[in-house]
């Protein structure tokens, strides 16, 4: 498996996804992240069907910071129960997963 992840999230607003975001770089638990606005999620919670606008973050990592960056989401979010989705990255530029580790080894 490699080494490289994207964990992915949801929240209701721009402002704290970009709270987190920062939150999450100044840390170093992610090298960056991708905000995506203008998304609407249906899903059914406690009994009833929801349908709510929202954004959900890309975040680039490595393996070894998942543990500790979901405790650190799951802290900062404010949903009672946030998605937290990890995906394996194959492949791509080695230049820039060089930068990734860089970033969150620093």
């Amino acid at each position: 498996m490699t080494n490289y992840m994207w964990v992915y999230t949801t929240l209701s607003d721009k402002a704290k996804a970009m709270e987190i975001s920062k939150t999450l770089v100044k840390e170093k638990l992610i090298a960056c992240s991708n905000i995506l606005e203008n998304m609407t999620s249906i899903y059914e919670w406690k009994g009833e069907i929801c349908e709510e606008n929202e954004v959900s973050i890309i975040m680039k990592t490595t393996k070894e910071k998942l543990k500790v960056l979901e405790k650190k989401i799951i802290e900062l979010h404010p949903y009672e129960c946030p998605a937290i989705l990890y995906i394996p990255i194959e492949g791509g530029h080695d230049d820039f997963f060089d930068w990734i580790k860089k970033q969150v080894s620093s």
